[in-house]
């Protein structure tokens, strides 16, 4: 039975469920998830959870980057490749120092409307089954976080090229930024291209494609990633084996007051929004023996500190 992580680099032309599916079938396993979906078109890192594991995904870190290439000049109906061709039209006078000076309005906590062909659901349908039909449904922008963009390289021409390092927080659409960047210089963008490079703490330097994890399974060497591996920035507490025996019952255990710089680790991670020291946040949980027992919730009071099973391992 296969407990833990695959950071697996997605090919092209699958969708994410496409890779899950395929994973399940090739590890006779039947929990399996992702943590993060990538477009079909969309290559790289791509977080699964085998097993027990799957229950984790929601502590997972929400930081994702990404390299990019935006063609400007175009635009289409899905804001990449894929789609119907709206526009068309050469802009050979565009120059890098013209689209560098509006880069900064992408960066930092910004508002995007989602491209009309995305997973985004509307009365219970998603936005690319509704724009099939040809129905146009109106979406409110949602607010996202891009912590940076680093320009890498730039080719001129009648369609000009960008590409792009984007790093940046959930729900962020690299498409609608491609979208939103031609807008502003008058000439019209679509995405071209895009490797997911990091998600969540995995990185595509150690990703396995589905060759690495078959060659691997025959050889016998697979073994997935350990939660430790992937929920450092919770931080940790360790339980006697009393404790650890009252936590299997479920029972919530008072606990000395965790410490400032593992409050502060904790509270970084986006699930614990508020870094009070009185707000909730979670933790590893290990046995003595360094077993990882599961994810608990840490409330502090002004008289005591209560730790609360949230997911048992």
């Amino acid at each position: 039975m296969y407990e833990g992580f695959l950071n697996l680099n997605k090919p092209a032309g699958m969708t994410s469920h496409d890779c899950v599916g395929r994973v399940r079938r090739l590890l006779k396993l039947k929990r399996v998830g992702h943590g993060g979906t990538l477009d079909p078109t969309v290559t790289g890192v791509l977080p699964i959870a085998l097993g027990k594991a799957t229950r984790l995904l929601q502590f997972l870190q929400y930081h994702k980057a990404y390299k990019g290439t935006i063609r400007f000049g175009l635009t289409t109906a899905t804001d990449d490749l894929e789609g119907e061709i709206l526009s068309s039209q050469s802009v050979p006078d565009l120059t890098l120092e013209k689209v560098q000076t509006e880069l900064p309005n992408f960066i930092g906590k910004i508002e995007q409307f989602p491209p009309s062909f995305s997973a985004i659901q509307v009365g219970g349908k998603r936005l690319y089954e509704l724009a099939r039909k040809g129905e146009t449904v109106e979406v409110a922008a949602r607010k996202v976080e891009v912590f940076r963009l680093d320009v890498l390289d730039w080719r001129a021409g009648d369609f000009p090229e960008l590409d792009l390092a984007i790093s940046c927080g959930a729900g962020t659409y690299i498409r609608a930024i491609a979208r939103d960047l031609g807008a502003i210089l008058n000439v019209g963008g679509t995405l071209a291209c895009l490797t997911r490079t990091e998600s969540s703490g995995f990185a595509i330097e150690h990703s396995l494609s589905f060759a690495d994890l078959e060659m691997q399974l025959q050889e016998g060497k697979f073994s997935p990633i350990p939660p430790s591996e992937v929920l450092g920035h919770l931080g940790a507490i360790v339980l006697s084996s009393e404790y650890t025996k009252r936590w299997f019952q479920g029972q919530r255990l008072p606990i000395p007051e965790t410490p400032q710089k593992e409050r502060e680790e904790a509270s970084r991670n986006e699930l614990s929004q508020t870094p009070s020291p009185l707000s909730p946040y979670f933790l590893q949980v290990y046995n003595e023996d360094g077993q990882f027992l599961g994810i608990g919730q840490v409330a502090n009071s002004d008289t005591n500190t209560i730790l609360s099973p949230q997911i048992v391992f």
